[in-house]
């Protein structure tokens, strides 16, 4: 799940009122640095592991579930979960993308079009070779209109961070420009699942890039006491 960075401590509370006493720490994964993962372990099982964009806080590993602990984990939530302010957006699929940028919350600019690109094998007497090359000019014609609406939007003012989302090969082309060098080089979070770029989804992936991303493991619910074995001896 992914949780808005405003309603992290909120949900975080809600979570130890769920499932009783809570143990932090704090720790980085093999593919992020130390302070980038929260991981929460309840009393009754349950844990939660909460991954931020790029870590406003780092603190190394440390652990706790006393009082004071907890209540300096709160303190220090929000400024962990706070998301890079400028956000750089590159979103590409076969027939359409969506370039943006955003500043907290805010998209502030952006283009969005369409762009044909052929997806299905030829019928009639074209031969492969023939539709390979029309299909691969149409690609590069794709990735040509994004770099350039990239240059003119997304470079017009620094970014802190990247985020990319549709065809992982377009979004690759794209971002080998060299023009481009200095958003490949950004902290990055990928939204491969987007569908086809239109505005409304250039702004859904702006507000799932700056959410904190939750993995919840739940125990399964003790069976009810009431409930008695209903078979019988013959």
């Amino acid at each position: 799940m992914e949780v808005d960075p405003e309603r992290i401590v909120l949900w975080v509370n809600g979570f130890a009122e769920r499932h009783g006493e809570v143990t932090w720490a704090w720790a980085g994964t093999s593919m992020a640095p130390a302070g980038s993962s929260l991981v929460l372990a309840a009393a009754d099982g349950a844990t939660a592991i909460l991954e931020t964009f790029v870590p406003g806080f780092s603190s190394g590993s440390t652990s706790g579930s006393s009082a004071a602990k907890e209540s300096a984990g709160l303190d220090m939530l929000t400024g962990w979960a706070e998301p890079p302010s400028r956000l750089a957006l590159v979103l590409v699929r076969r027939g359409g993308y969506a370039v943006g940028r955003g500043e907290g919350p805010t998209l502030v600019s952006h283009k969005v079009g369409t762009r044909y690109v052929q997806s299905r094998t030829a019928a009639g007497g074209w031969s492969q070779q023939r539709f390979a090359r029309r299909r691969k000019n149409q690609a590069d014609g794709l990735v040509g209109s994004v770099i350039e609406h990239a240059l003119r939007i997304v470079l017009a003012s620094p970014s802190d961070a990247l985020v990319v989302g549709g065809d992982k090969a377009l979004v690759r082309d794209v971002l080998a420009d060299a023009r481009l060098s200095s958003l490949a080089d950004l902290p990055r979070r990928e939204l491969f699942d987007l569908p086809d770029p239109k505005l409304v989804v250039l702004e859904r992936a702006l507000r799932r890039a700056r959410a904190v991303r939750v993995t919840l493991s739940e125990p399964d619910p003790e069976p009810d006491a009431a409930v008695v074995d209903s078979s019988t001896d013959v």
